[in-house]
């Protein structure tokens, strides 16, 4: 009937480190147990989610998994990102908790995942997108550089999406600049979370060298700047 509420708990190793990390992300505490079990509710605006405390639980094989549909994903990742940084230093974006940054998924669905101290996955994207299949990019650069992005921003597989992109980097060498840039600087972003903080630095150097139209320059200035800085907190 009408009316109904359901609310998943989410497993954590340790209740109030959970509760840290949501507050760093701008949610409030609501609620707090202690006894028969940990039990917490974190909640922001009208996103509450529910935490519980698990002895012994390893982050590492959580299979927990939340989808949560706003209407402004970049803003949401910007204010979050602005509390991590005062919570960590920097944005996480390898191990366990981490964030990677708002790209288009799959069909039109576009958004960013956030992975918790517990290991749950907390996948963000804009209302009113569908995960109907749309029209696929040509075969080439672009579309490997999605397969990679599926592979590292949704399952987690940073190597093995880094192996992928830098087949078809060396493969579509005459792919048209403006997708070489692009997969440059996703290069460079693996290499941040996979440790190769070389290859990281090499791949930006050359996306910046690739010649590109001022139309093209402005499409890709946000993705540089977000290498940049990822780049400057590794």
């Amino acid at each position: 009937m009408p009316g109904e509420r359901m609310y998943p708990i989410l497993p954590c190793p340790d209740i109030d480190e959970a509760i840290a990390f949501y507050e760093a992300l701008g949610f409030k505490r609501t609620y707090r147990q202690v006894r028969p079990n940990p039990h917490a509710v974190v909640a922001r605006d009208d996103m509450h989610i529910h935490l519980g405390g698990i002895d012994g639980f390893d982050p590492e094989q959580s299979y927990a998994s939340v989808i949560i549909v706003v209407p402004d994903p970049d803003a949401l990742y910007t204010s979050f990102a602005s509390g991590l940084r005062t919570a960590f230093g920097k944005v996480p974006v390898a191990g366990i908790p981490r964030m990677v940054r708002p790209r288009k998924r799959w069909g039109t669905v576009y958004g960013f995942s956030v992975v918790d101290v517990g290991g749950n996955w907390l996948r963000f994207s804009k209302l009113g997108d569908s995960e109907e299949a749309t029209e696929e990019s040509e075969p080439g650069l672009a579309r490997q550089l999605d397969v990679a992005a599926r592979l590292a921003d949704a399952h987690g597989d940073d190597a093995v999406a880094l192996a992928t992109l830098e087949r078809a980097i060396a493969r579509y060498a005459d792919a048209p600049a403006v997708d070489r840039v692009r997969a440059l600087l996703y290069r460079a972003e693996l290499g941040v979370r996979v440790d190769r903080p070389e290859l990281a630095r090499s791949s930006l150097d050359e996306a910046l060298a690739v010649p590109l139209e001022p139309a093209e320059r402005q499409a890709v200035a946000a993705e540089v700047a977000h290498v940049q800085e990822l780049i400057r907190e590794a």
